[in-house]
């Protein structure tokens, strides 16, 4: 049974609560087989019947023999004592059995939860790539709860079979014969609500599964409200989400339909085989009835104190039916065996000495073939910057990201000061380097603590310098509680720029001497960009760092520049010397930074940027969804990667959209303050710019909504899939079309 597995598993801590439960539940069985073997006995005497009990079984006799040589006349009292007695210290030992139980069932349960808590806390960031992450919540919440229920029920399960069996002894030593009878009448019972209890699994798993749909389409619609308000699906996601909360309804009032069904099915039939047994027990004892009525009596009542153990035993078997696929859920769940783990190393990481060495570099992504590096071999001397440059796919994050060892390469190895990076003791390699990414994450907390998370212990003068360091100072101290002031999920009560600005204040004082910069002001205005840029420079003085960057400005004093395209490394030097030798970095460069008059260079760096993201995320789409019209995909696995995939990068897009739209108002704002050139070509090209701006996201509104609906599978036949898919392409088509024409339309402007 999976409970038991999962009981054994988290049990070993605990054996003296568990044997302190069983021996509770021991006792009150014989209690209670006490007590009810006694009743008839006595009532019998109370109302004047002489009972015989020469042929009494021996325990029945042995139960009666301490009153023998109490008087007569206090004997009854005495009996009726005793069976008082008996009740309540049943009574007591089944309370003193229930507490211990749930003190085992809670402990078991916060076990779990740690459990689980510590398994997602180690695993690799691979594991997140596979899972959403509404399914994990699920299963560490829901999930987990109907797991803990079943290891309840397992230990109730115990007691009670300890129970029926004292009951079934007691039955046996009055009469095996009506004893075989009552069984296979009872069997019968049992076997009518099997048919119940098999429903209950049914149940259980569509409830497991509705569960699952619910915690991740939840989860994601919040994530993700942004996008909802932007395309203004809120009332598709209202229904689509409605709907599951009305189909788990549904599922959850048949499965009570069904298990409220098994107790009085249970009594019925229960009460049925009891009036056989009182035909059969006539049958077989006919000839000596009045004589044995006081035994009869005693089993019949033994027999009735027994139905409702049984039609209890039927409820648990049902509720482990029920949740069955929530324990297989969370077995696997908890189990480490088949969990992507990074290795730790020995070697506790101290200091840089020398550099860091990237020798022969390939790595694909589990479960992929493609080689996304191929051969890269680059040396970052201690102190010195090293950018990666490059278009979308290049390999540039995957650099980054197997410098902390999110992955390890499947060929040549990353080494520091000559000592391969696998053997270092993971955490401390990874608390000597500081991140900072596009994609800032802040915690629904204070900026102060947000500063903070990497060095809790650090004084409020530390936070204050960091946060002065970081240009963050002056709108931080602006703010309601500054310092104290609650931020929102994921900060979203700041802007982009104020949110990079305390990631740097945060790497700062966490004062790391390895900084990975992963495109950190690639989607900010112009003001958030120079004052996070200041701030960059500021952060990455003296230390060792490696940059990430679409944009060439950011990197043109990195010590080195290396050029990386399709996952090799093409070109190595610094910002001059590439220039000079007029190849892939030089080209790059002349779609960013055109000669253009003075008056236009402003305008024209910030539209050739962004003209380059919008077409780099598209053609990667673009490539995504010709792949799924011409149906490459050797599966339905990797079908459903590339649906999204294609999603992901039209997210990017509308994205990037969003940035052209910031840069368009602040031109146009900058231009009705005076500030811009005050001609009619400045204020054409802003329309211009207003209107293709407004026409891109025209455009990519029916691609997100299709993707999003494939992405979320809830499309159900390949038909509809490919027509959905087709359509998106055409879409996809068209705001190419009309991105060339914003080109064109821009140099003849500009």
């Amino acid at each position: 049974m999976s409970s038991s597995k999962l009981l054994l598993r988290f049990a070993k801590p605990y054996p003296g609560l568990i044997l302190i439960t069983i021996m509770l539940g021991f006792s009150g069985a014989l209690f209670n087989g006490l007590s009810t073997a006694l009743i008839v006995p006595v009532i019998l005497r109370i109302v004047g019947q002489q009972v015989d009990l020469s042929s009494a079984p021996g325990i029945i006799k042995k139960m009666l023999l301490p009153f023998d040589n109490v008087p007569e006349n206090y004997r009854l009292w005495v009996m009726g004592g005793a069976i008082i007695c008996a009740i309540a210290l049943k009574n007591l030992a089944s309370y003193a059995s229930t507490l211990s139980s749930s003190s085992l069932t809670r402990r078991l349960t916060s076990d779990m939860r740690e459990a689980g808590l510590l398994l997602l806390l180690e695993v690799d960031i691979d594991y997140y790539t596979k899972m959403k992450v509404g399914d994990l919540i699920n299963r560490l919440g829901g999930e987990l709860g109907r797991a803990t229920s079943a290891i309840g029920n397992t230990v109730k399960l115990i007691v009670l079979g300890i129970t029926i069996l004292v009951f079934v002894g007691l039955l046996l030593s009055i009469s095996w014969e009506l004893t075989i009878a009552a069984t296979i009448l009872l069997s019968l019972v049992t076997l009518i609500n099997q048919f119940a209890i098999a429903r209950s699994k049914k149940f259980g798993k569509e409830l497991s599964d509705m569960s699952k749909a619910y915690s991740i389409a939840v989860l994601e619609t919040l994530n993700g409200i942004r996008l909802v308000k932007a395309t203004g699906n809120e009332e598709r996601e209202y229904q689509r989400i409605k709907k599951l909360i009305r189909d788990r309804e549904k599922a959850e009032f048949e499965s009570q339909v069904n298990s409220e069904a098994i107790a009085p099915v249970s009594e019925v039939m229960g009460i049925t085989a009891l009036l056989l047994i009182v035909f059969l027990s006539r049958a077989f004892f006919a000839d000596q009835i009045s004589s044995l009525s006081a035994l009869l009596l005693t089993y019949l009542l033994v027999l009735l104190r027994l139905l409702p153990l049984i039609s209890q035993l039927n409820t648990i078997r049902s509720s482990f039916a029920s949740t069955a696929s929530s324990v297989e859920m969370v077995i696997d769940f908890l189990s480490w065996e088949n969990k992507p783990l990074m290795s730790t190393g020995n070697i506790a990481y101290t200091k840089l000495e020398k550099g860091i060495d990237f020798s022969h570099i390939s790595f694909s992504y589990p479960g992929h073939d493609k080689l996304v590096l191929k051969d890269v071999n680059l040396y970052l001397p201690k102190g010195t910057t090293l950018a990666l440059v490059g278009s979308s796919g290049a390999g540039k994050s995957t650099m980054a990201d197997l410098l902390p060892r999110f992955y390890d390469p499947i060929s040549g190895c990353i080494t520091i000061d000559g000592i391969d990076l696998r053997e270092f003791d993971l955490k401390s390699v990874r608390k000597a380097m500081g991140v900072v990414s596009q994609d800032t994450f802040l915690f629904n907390d204070s900026v102060r603590k947000n500063i903070a998370y990497g060095r809790p212990e650090a004084t409020d003068e530390e936070i204050m310098i960091a946060a002065t360091r970081a240009n963050a100072y002056e709108f931080i101290i602006k703010l309601p509680q500054g310092f104290d002031t609650q931020i929102g999920d994921r900060g979203v009560m700041l802007s982009g720029g104020q949110r990079q600005r305390l990631a740097i204040a945060r790497a700062l004082l966490q004062d790391p001497e390895i900084l990975i910069l992963d495109e950190a002001t690639s989607a900010l205005d112009t003001v958030s960009e120079r004052l996070v840029q200041a701030a960059i420079d500021d952060l990455s003085r003296d230390r060792t760092t490696l940059v990430i960057a679409h944009r060439l400005s950011t990197v043109q004093k990195a010590d080195q520049i290396a050029v990386l395209d399709q996952g090799r490394v093409v070109e190595v030097g610094t910002h001059k010397e590439l220039l000079e030798k007029g190849g892939y970095y030089s080209r790059l460069y002349s779609m960013q930074f055109a000669d253009k008059p003075q008056a236009s260079t402003k305008h024209q760096q910030s539209l050739i940027r962004i003209s380059y993201e919008l077409r780099t995320r598209l053609n990667s789409m673009l490539g995504f969804l010709r792949l799924l019209i011409d149906d490459m995909a050797d599966n339905p696995q990797e079908r459903q990667e590339l649906i999204e995939e294609s999603y992901k990068s039209a997210l990017k897009i509308l994205n990037t959209i969003d940035v052209f739209e910031d840069v368009v108002n602040l031109q146009v704002n900058c231009q009705s303050l005076g500030v811009a050139e005050q001609n009619q070509s400045v204020g054409t090209l802003n329309q211009i710019l207003k209107v293709s701006c407004n026409q891109f996201r025209i455009t990519l509104n029916p691609v997100l909504s299709s993707l999003n609906s494939l992405a979320d599978d809830l499309i159900d036949t390949p038909q509809k899939q490919n027509k959905l898919i087709a359509e998106a392409y055409q879409s996809a088509i068209a705001l190419l079309d009309k991105l060339e024409y914003f080109e064109d339309s821009v140099k003849v402007k500009s």
